[in-house]
């Protein structure tokens, strides 16, 4: 110890403690999720790690063919099997046997045909997992089987796959000339594979019998109130009959829960009279939900010597599966931007979708933009290079911006800044070469021991500009409710809004810190006992959720100021909360929060229902959407043209998110978004040959890793306040999906010269011969 060090601490003068750092609060702040500690060291409660007293375990039986009649079903030797409890088919649901989140169209179980691979056809429940899988497999289905009808072009000409028709929709879209003509012009042909949400964790629940005759389903539900509505029809019971509890969601980026899953359940458990749990084997997962819509796209682009888009031809196809799901909106949103973010005064696009023997297709993060996106940025690079134009520079000629008018002919009230996400991403620095030395050939295209020469590796740069739509379409009801409740300095927020990684539990928190100026707040957990707050999906929660949170907690503000306000003689719109404190405008009143609140509990519930649209009408016309994101990339990738393989270098992303709530948690939406987008545009493709699942689990289904993850830059992000959303925030996850895989294969593109016309890229269309 040196002399100065002690003669400080012989006189008591030692230094203090270092003063620790406030924690973040409010909006604007990077407030850390609550449930992340609980994540990260796997203490966090999914839905597989439920139990109740006396629990039964769940399989289902599912059809090995994509396509038959069933002849019969004898269940005999199932129920015969000691320790089974229930068998249940078709003839044991008592109440609607037809469900779907877009439409009902799909049988709980399948009782006179199957119409994909993996159809639910009887379940079984039974006192261990074992037991219930060895039952499900003992029930005889005796099959007629049918050719399957896999090829969406076909459906138009096929026999019916189901009451319904083939055909789901037919959307014609008519805009402007149609004599119209350019100097220009280019054509394509593209096809995009089927993606598979491929949640983190396998589908799973918990139903437990009630003794009103009903029953409570545990489960991780991104649409609660949906969902129970749905199970009640099913069970013959009232929705008051029908409790759900959302538990354990480990993060959505599609429609989390299929119903599928959930209905058998159900009628387990009211047949039993026990607790039943299912949990899903990867396999059946894949089998089971939805997936991305597998798309046929033809475009046709006219333009004039100069680049601008004089029109826009397209056919897009979609090819929904067995059943209709949210097909229908999927194809509104494909059909309204199959133009992009582009000024286009003359378009025609029809678009349908329809119904095959391959797996259902639905809502799946982006669906109906991202396929359109691919075919658009193609046929501008074609434009470009057809003119001998800088790809950037063609796009900049055509961008959108508020005030334009979409094809569809709604005009974009809402910030468009279109042009200056892609300036950004053009001018932001390249990245540097890699140097050709032995210690650097992990940065070529394949890896250390999957490389070529380095000679025949070529670098190139190319850009996507996606669109996504926010909340619900064409006349959809968006509505949430919320209660914000304040007792002994604590607040909590009820809200049936389910956390499915958005983070809106997190944004409520900021809500009600900013507004109340108090720190320590809970989000109640969700279930249907809570008014509904709609789906999990399209932004809904920051919009609408947070939105009612934000009333709710303003109500409370004001009960919390009036009583000080009266006192002083003034109105509570002269007094603020800062800081944990309470002052006027004048310095005469300095009071904290938690004296303000002592001994008292206020609440306040409140609802947010965002400005109606309308649905499209038979030319395609109409305001569809209550708004609009934006999102320009800039791809840099390295592909080996001698063996195809493709290394994505670096995304640089520009993105208008209307304001920052949470820098880190936008921060990583978009970097979850852009990594997605790289393993639809290079390695994610569900095959089904014939209709039947080839691979259903995550070996044959290859999904990016943090090995595959290119460097994100996030270089610029827009700040321009939507006026009719809370906050002015818009919002972040979708639209990085949307214009990811287009970049990537632009920048493909630049660096072969070949066409790049289908997603996944595969290694054949990367490779350039003659070299």
């Amino acid at each position: 110890m040196s002399n100065d060090a002690a003669t400080a601490e012989a006189a008591g003068t030692a230094e203090a403690p270092p003063v620790p750092e406030p924690i973040p609060h409010g909006l604007g702040a990077s407030l850390p999720p609550a449930d992340a500690r609980a994540k990260t060291e796997g203490t966090f409660p999914y839905a597989a790690d439920l139990w109740a007293e006396g629990l039964l375990w769940a399989a289902v039986l599912r059809s090995p063919h994509p396509h038959a009649r069933i002849v019969s079903i004898d269940t005999t030797h199932a129920r015969e099997m000691p320790g089974v409890r229930a068998v249940v088919t078709h003839e044991d649901v008592p109440g609607t046997a037809l469900h779907g989140r877009g439409r009902a169209d799909r049988p709980v179980f399948a009782s006179e045909v199957v119409r994909h691979h993996g159809e639910p056809l009887a379940a079984v429940a039974a006192d261990h997992p074992d037991t219930a899988r060895m039952a499900a497999a003992a029930v005889i289905v005796e099959y007629e089987v049918l050719d399957p009808v896999t090829d969406p072009e076909q459906a138009f000409e096929a026999e019916p796959l189901h009451p319904d028709g083939n055909l789901i929709r037919h959307i014609p879209l008519r805009h402007g000339d149609p004599e119209a003509a350019g100097e220009v012009v280019v054509e394509g042909l593209y096809r995009i594979g089927r993606q598979d949400p491929a949640p983190i964790g396998a589908e799973a629940g918990l139903a437990v019998p009630r003794p009103d005759g009903g029953v409570e389903l545990y489960l991780a539900s991104t649409d609660p109130h949906g969902d129970r509505d749905t199970a009640a029809a099913c069970y013959g019971l009232t929705p008051e009959q029908v409790k759900i509890v959302v538990t354990g969601v480990p993060g959505a980026t599609a429609d989390r829960e299929d119903q599928g899953f959930q209905l058998p359940l159900g009628l387990l458990a009211l047949k039993t009279g026990c607790p039943v749990k299912l949990t899903a084997t990867r396999e059946e997962s894949f089998l089971g939900h939805v997936h991305r819509h597998p798309t046929l796209l033809r475009y046709r682009h006219h333009a004039d010597g100069e680049g601008r888009v004089v029109k826009v031809e397209a056919q897009i196809l979609l090819d929904a599966g067995a059943y209709a799901d949210t097909s229908a909106e999927a194809l509104a949103a494909a059909v309204a931007f199959a133009c992009g973010p582009y000024v286009v005064p003359n378009a025609f696009i029809e678009g349908w979708a329809v119904r095959t023997n391959n797996p259902p297709s639905g809502h799946v993060r982006g669906e109906g933009a991202m396929q359109v996106c691919a075919a658009y940025e193609a046929q501008m690079d074609k434009v470009a290079r057809k003119l001998g134009l800088d790809p950037a520079e063609v796009r900049l000629r055509n961008v959108l911006a508020t005030g334009d008018v979409l094809p569809t002919g709604q005009t974009v009230t809402c910030p468009a800044p279109v042009a200056e996400l892609l300036q950004a991403v053009r001018d932001f620095p390249l990245p540097a070469l890699p140097k050709d030395t032995p210690e650097d050939e992990w940065l070529l295209p394949g890896g250390p021991e999957g490389a070529g020469e380095p000679g025949a590796v070529r670098r190139g740069v190319g850009y996507g500009i996606g669109m996504v739509h926010m909340l619900g379409a064409e006349g959809a009801d968006e509505v949430s409710t919320a209660t914000v409740k304040v007792q002994g300095g604590v607040a909590t927020v009820l809200c049936a809004a389910v956390e499915t990684g958005q983070g809106f539990t997190t944004l409520a928190r900021q809500i009600v810190q900013e507004t109340l100026g108090v720190d320590e707040v809970h989000v109640a957990p969700v279930d249907t006992d809570q008014p509904p707050a709609g789906a999990g999906c399209r932004g809904r929660h920051t919009w609408v959720s947070g939105g009612a949170v934000e009333r709710a907690a303003k109500m409370v503000r004001t009960q919390l100021l009036q009583p000080l306000a009266h006192q002083f003689g003034m109105s509570t719109e002269l007094l603020q909360i800062a800081d944990g404190k309470i002052t006027s405008y004048d310095g005469v009143l300095s009071t904290t929060v938690a004296e303000a609140l002592e001994g008292k509990e206020l609440w306040a519930t409140a609802q947010c229902r965002p400005h109606p649209t309308e649905p499209l009408d038979e030319a395609g016309q109409g305001d569809a959407f209550v708004g609009m994101s934006f999102c320009a990339i800039r791809a840099v990738v390295d592909v080996d043209i001698e063996i195809g393989s493709v290394r994505v270098v670096e995304l640089a992303v520009a993105q208008d998110v209307g304001r920052v709530l949470n820098p880190a948690q936008l921060t990583a939406r978009i970097e979850a978004g852009v990594t997605q987008g790289v393993g639809i545009a290079l390695t994610e493709n569900l095959r089904t040959p014939r209709g039947l699942v080839r691979h259903p689990d995550l070996t044959g289904y290859a999904l990016p890793t943090a090995l595959d993850a290119p460097d994100i830059r996030i270089v610029k992000l827009v700040e321009e306040r939507d006026v009719v959303a809370p906050f002015g925030a818009k919002s972040v996850s979708a639209v990085p999906v949307v214009a990811s895989p287009a970049a990537v294969a632009s920048a493909v593109r630049a660096a072969t010269g070949r066409p790049v016309n289908r997603l996944p890229i595969r290694p054949q269309a990367a490779v350039v011969t003659g070299t």
